[in-house]
C-alpha cells in the first residue's frame, strides 16, 4: 500500500500580491487639504438670482387677483403660506446645524419671501375702506412692511382697522420666532465655515532662494 506523505510542499504556491495601486480610499489627495465647501462655489451664485426673483414676482402679480372681493381666500392663502414658510424655515434651520449645503440660499430666499408676503397683504389690506392712511402702492406696501420688521415709524403710514393691525401682529410675532432665529442659524453657519476655510497662502512652501 502507499502512503502519502505529510511533509509540506517545497514549491511555492504563487508569487505574492503586489502593493495596492493607489491611495487608501480614506486618504485625500493635496496633502491631506479637506474639500472646498460647497455654499462657496455652488451656492451664493444662486442667491442673487433667487432674490430677485421673488422680489420681480411681487410687483408682476395682478392687483385684483385677491382682495376684499375674496376676503376668504385671502385669509386662506395668507395662512398657508405662512405656514408653509416657517416648516421650511425650521428644516433648513436643522439642516444649517450640520453644515448640510443649499441652507445659506434656502433661508435667505424664505426671509425675503416671508417679508413679501406680509408685504402683499398689507397692499391688499390698503383696497379695504378705512384700513389704512397713506398706503397706495405696492412699494409702500413693501416699505411699510420693512419698517414694521424694524420697528420703526415714520408715521406717513398709519394702520387704522383691526384687521391690518392683526397683520401688524403676527408679523411681529413671526419675527421675533422665526425670522431670528433663522438669522442666528444663518450667521451660525457662516462662521463655521468661514473658520473651516484654511488660510490663504500659508499652506504654501517657500521656494528656495
Amino acid at each position: 500500500m502507499s502512503q502519502r506523505s505529510d511533509e509540506p510542499s517545497d514549491a511555492p504556491s504563487g508569487p505574492p500580491s503586489g502593493p495596492p495601486s493607489g491611495p487608501p480610499s480614506g486618504a485625500s489627495s493635496g496633502g491631506g487639504r479637506g474639500r472646498r465647501p460647497l455654499w462657496s462655489g455652488h451656492g451664493w451664485p444662486l442667491l442673487g438670482p433667487v432674490t430677485a426673483a421673488l422680489f420681480v414676482a411681487y410687483f408682476l402679480v395682478p392687483e385684483h387677483t385677491l382682495g376684499p372681493e375674496r376676503p376668504v381666500l385671502s385669509w386662506t392663502v395668507f395662512g398657508i403660506g405662512l405656514t408653509a414658510i416657517a416648516v421650511l424655515l425650521v428644516k433648513h434651520m436643522r439642516d444649517a446645524l450640520f453644515d448640510r449645503p443649499g441652507t445659506v440660499v434656502a433661508l435667505v430666499s424664505l426671509m425675503c419671501l416671508s417679508v413679501l408676503l406680509f408685504s402683499s397683504a398689507y397692499f391688499v389690506m390698503s383696497h379695504h375702506p378705512g384700513e389704512f392712511t397713506g398706503l397706495r402702492t405696492r412699494l409702500d406696501a413693501l416699505y411699510f412692511a420693512l419698517l414694521t420688521l424694524a420697528t420703526l415709524s415714520y408715521g406717513d403710514i398709519t394702520p387704522h382697522g383691526q384687521s391690518v393691525r392683526l397683520i401688524i401682529l403676527l408679523q411681529i410675532v413671526y419675527t421675533l420666532v422665526f425670522l431670528t432665529a433663522a438669522a442666528t442659524s444663518l450667521t451660525g453657519k457662516l462662521r463655521r465655515n468661514a473658520a473651516s476655510r484654511p488660510p490663504r497662502g500659508r499652506d504654501r512652501k517657500r521656494d528656495p532662494d
